[in-house]
């Protein structure tokens, strides 16, 4: 590796780097709503299922619900609060 690049990338504008970032999946999600976001998730897990074939393990998914069940319960609580304003 070079380490002028590895300190250039270290150094680089990183606050501009994500509002570039937003700016094309937001354009991207307009041109093409969920599709690439879809395919991206896809690729990530069959790259994942190439080096870990069991996943997700029934403990990855008993994990995976109790997060969802949490972030239902916090949107619903915050549902709530703006319903009696």
């Amino acid at each position: 590796m070079d380490p002028e690049a590895l300190r250039e990338f270290a150094r680089r504008d990183w606050d501009a780097a994500a509002a570039s970032k937003a700016h094309y999946w937001a354009l991207r999600y307009r041109l093409e709503g969920s599709r690439p976001a879809w395919e991206a998730s896809a690729a990530l897990l069959a790259q994942l299922r190439r080096h870990r074939p069991d996943f997700p393990t029934p403990r990855d998914r008993e994990a995976d619900l109790q997060h969802h069940l949490r972030l239902r319960a916090l949107l619903d609580r915050a549902a709530h609060a703006f319903a009696i304003r």
